[in-house]
């Protein structure tokens, strides 16, 4: 018996040791297998006959592509949600919802100092990668941090008690409407959790049959759904240092600033212009009463952030309209959130360079600190990263749909940016288009840096610099 037992015992440290070695020598692949892994086994519960409310089985494709918008907190849907999946079905998907939201890694690190009690210095190292990228591409750096390696600890905290505080605020504040709407009180706990966990991690499920368009100009529905997105929206960085900025008055770091500033004025920006091409669109804006279109424009505005959520179709809007979407879908939200896209602070930065270079600056500026150029040179790459993707992905599956430009693009970058916002064209998708959208939606949620650290080579000591000439730009 001890025999079988110390075999045992060494089997499972053998394995440990395995684990612990891979995780350590390439956290980002490690990151890549642990979310495609819980993709695969979400998308077994999803295809239990007991998943659905017809108890028959659904089809695999569309069990995969619900497992990662899942996962990947995007939104976009192949199926009804609202009557499609039984209460295993949702809880099943809502389990989905807070994973992809924490973030693997970080829920990772959460369960580990559970179990421990402790944080360990690969454990810390895990949860810095996922609330900095930059970690990731350059290891450990030496600027000021929204979250430094010692302050990992919080972070977890303010994770696990902003997620539940944050939803359970959201919870009570949806319950009193859906009462007023005539759901029984089981009813509007259950629906008003499920708005409430979908709005904060910028999902965009809709428990409602007919989505929005019981609350289409409802003030206090519409308000609460965007509340909850712009907070997920921001990023647990920046949450952890207001938190601490609230608890012991400081300087918020540039990370926070530069997230609160460019989110602030993108979603301004965007309701003016959405607001100016729509308001006599008779299909969207136009057919609403006045005092109701700038609180739509706004709405929608923040649902690019990668909220999903949308109180007119998507399919009647202008072209104009839809391009300016689709710009600001793939900047997306801030880094470390419940948001895709590029990220803002990635935008800010690249017009912090451009004003730099105009200005005759030698370096990048910002709330009186020095951006370092390494920090350009990522931001550069994910753009390009991300640009590419959106191409390949569009380009394929615009030979598999034949459908217009327009949408296709809409709902490639829509899933790239893990939004949820769609024309109409994916529910009609083949299979295949299927496929298409889920590897973008991966992509996406995986994180342009992240995929490209676990795809690159293991960085070797460069012992000697060529010699320097420069190329015409421009």
């Amino acid at each position: 018996m001890r025999t079988k037992r110390a075999s045992r015992g060494t089997v499972f440290s053998r394995l440990r040791d395995l684990v612990d070695v891979f995780a350590a020598s390439s956290p980002a692949r490690f990151a890549i297998l642990i979310f495609t892994s819980l993709i695969l086994m979400f998308t077994a519960l999803l295809s239990l006959p007991i998943a659905t409310a017809s108890r028959t089985p659904t089809p695999i494709v569309d069990a995969f592509f619900t497992a990662v918008s899942s996962i990947c907190v995007t939104g976009l849907n192949t199926v009804n949600m609202a009557t499609h999946w039984s209460t295993f079905g949702n809880v099943v998907i809502l389990i989905g919802l807070e994973v992809g939201g924490i973030g693997v890694m970080t829920l990772a690190s959460m369960l580990g100092f559970i179990v421990s009690r402790k944080l360990g210095l690969r454990a810390r190292l895990m949860a810095a990668s996922d609330s900095n990228a930059g970690r990731i591409h350059v290891g450990p750096v030496s600027e000021s941090q929204a979250i430094r390696l010692g302050e990992i600890g919080g972070l977890l905290t303010t994770v696990a008690i902003s997620v539940l505080a944050i939803e359970l605020v959201l919870t009570v504040m949806f319950i009193p409407r859906l009462l007023l709407a005539g759901a029984d009180p089981w009813h509007a706990v259950w629906e008003s959790f499920y708005f409430a966990t979908s709005a904060f991690t910028n999902t965009g499920f809709v428990p409602h049959t007919s989505g929005l368009a019981d609350f289409a100009t409802d003030p206090w529905m519409l308000g609460t759904i965007a509340l909850g997105v712009f907070v997920g929206s921001l990023g647990f960085p920046v949450i952890f240092a207001l938190a601490r900025r609230f608890r012991t008055p400081g300087r918020l770091s540039i990370h926070v600033k530069l997230t609160l500033l460019t989110t602030v004025v993108l979603i301004i920006l965007g309701a003016i212009v959405l607001y100016s091409l729509e308001w006599n669109n008779p299909a969207t804006l136009g057919a609403q009463q006045p005092i109701d279109r700038p609180m739509t424009a706004t709405f929608l505005s923040i649902m690019t952030r990668s909220g999903g959520f949308s109180n007119v179709n998507v399919g009647d809007m202008h072209g104009a309209s839809l391009l300016v979407m689709d710009m600001l879908m793939f900047v997306g939200g801030g880094s470390a959130s419940t948001a895709g896209g590029i990220k803002v602070t990635t935008l800010a930065v690249l017009f912090l360079a451009a004003a730099a270079e105009a200005r005759g600056n030698g370096d990048m500026q910002a709330f009186g600190r020095r951006i370092p150029t390494d920090v350009l040179r990522l931001a550069v790459s994910v753009v390009l990263w991300g640009a590419t993707i959106v191409a390949v992905a569009s380009i394929a599956l615009m030979e598999v749909s034949k459908a217009p430009l327009q949408d296709v693009l809409f709902d490639v970058i829509s899933a790239f940016g893990t939004c949820g916002l769609s024309t109409g064209l994916t529910e009609s998708l083949p299979d295949s288009g299927k496929l298409i959208l889920a590897a973008t939606m991966w992509a996406g949620r995986v994180g342009t840096v992240t995929l490209a650290a676990a795809l690159a080579a293991s960085q070797r000591p460069q012992l000697f610099r060529n010699a320097e000439e420069r190329p015409i730009v421009g």
